[in-house]
Parts: structure tokens; sequence; C-alpha cells
């Protein structure tokens, strides 16, 4: 309560030391923000085609055609627009998972069609494919704590679905961390790893193995 009133006095302040109209100061807000999407647009594509590393504030400009200090009006630093890029990754892997659950379907299933899109999403998308990519090859800092956020996001996704599927008696109890870190191994290995050695495995072949290697173990 006290942010709320914080804010809407200093916006009151501002906006009777600008004399501006009401729609002048409206408009002065619209274009903050269209400013920031612009910034964060542009370092999402340089991030994505040169890496954080590689990636610098004066790129950011050029590519979101603003000058070098606007974006320090809004970011202090690289490193914390590389981290409010990657929330907002970790928004849309979420949206995906979600999409892809199905609220009558067994557990098994849905474990499957989630983990799978979320991967998928992981090995298609731009910028999560680069980070990865630096985060193995350099060891860059940054990046490696980007990667870690992403999948601790997608363990603690895995986990509640395991909780929740526990309650419901559709497994046995178990220790849902543990759970959910093998879930996550065995499917990055099965699609991103096997590849390395092998053909591709199909998505019904990879539920089929989780299904006979792993679920089978754990079903009441």
């Amino acid at each position: 309560m006290y942010v709320v009133k914080t804010m809407n006095h200093d916006i009151i302040r501002i906006y009777k030391m600008t004399k501006m109209s009401i729609w002048s100061f409206l408009g002065v807000i619209r274009l903050s923000i269209d400013r920031k999407q612009l910034i964060v647009e542009a370092a999402t594509k340089s991030f994505s085609q040169f890496g954080y590393k590689a990636t610098t504030m004066d790129q950011v400009s050029k590519i979101a055609n603003v000058g070098k200090g606007t974006i320090y009006t809004f970011y202090k630093n690289k490193e914390e627009l590389f981290f409010e890029i990657i929330e907002g990754v970790l928004k849309d892997m979420k949206e995906v998972a979600e999409n892809a659950f199905n609220q009558e379907g067994s557990f098994s299933e849905n474990v499957h069609q989630a983990l799978y899109s979320i991967l998928e999403f992981r090995k298609t998308h731009q910028l999560t494919i680069k980070i990865f990519q630096e985060g193995n090859d350099i060891g860059t800092p940054t990046v490696k704590e980007g990667v870690k956020r992403v999948e601790d996001m997608i363990l603690s996704y895995i986990k509640q679905k395991i909780i929740h599927a526990i309650e419901k008696e559709e497994l046995k109890k178990c220790d849902p961390d543990i759970a959910a870190f093998i879930l996550l191994k065995l499917y990055v290995s099965l699609i991103f790893d096997w590849e390395k050695r092998h053909e591709p495995l199909e998505k019904e072949k990879i539920a089929q193995i989780i299904e006979q290697y792993l679920l089978k173990g754990l079903s009441s």
C-alpha cells in the first residue's frame, strides 16, 4: 500500500512539475514502455546471435536504435538486462508446459507431454540454444547462472506435478526432488545426448522408454 501511494505521489508530482496535459503525460509513459520493449527485444536478438559474453550495450543500443544512456535508465548493467530476459523465457516455458498438460490425463502421459514440450522449446529457441552452448563451452558465470535458473524452474515444475500425483495416489510415495531430477536428466539424455551417436528418437518412443524403465517402477 505504501509503495502504491508513493508511486502515485511521485507520478502526480512529476505531472505537476512538467505541466503536461494528461494525454501528453500518458504519451511519455507509453513511449518509455515502448523503448524498454525495444531494448529487451534487441538484447534478446544480440544474446541469441553473439552470446552473452560477446554482447555489448553498444550493440544493444544500435539494434534497438536508442541511445546507450536510455538503456541505463532501465537497467544498471548487462547482467540485469540478461536476467530479465531469462525471466521472460521461464514464463514462456511454463506456458508451453501448461498448454501440453491435460487435467484429465494420467501422470505418465502428462509429464511426458510437458517435459517433451519444454525440452523441444529449449532445443529450438535461439536464446536457450546459445546460452546452453555458451555455458558448456565457455562457462561464463552469468550464463551458467541463467542455465541454472532454467533447470531449477523445470525441476520445480516437475516436482509439483509429482507431489500432486502422489496425493492422488497415481504414484507411490517417493522423494519428489530426486524423482524430478531423474526424470529431467533421463529426458535430456534421450533427447539431446542419444542423438549424438544414434538416430533421434521419436516422441512416442521416448514416452515408451520412460514408461518402461522408470514410471512403471513408481506407479501404484
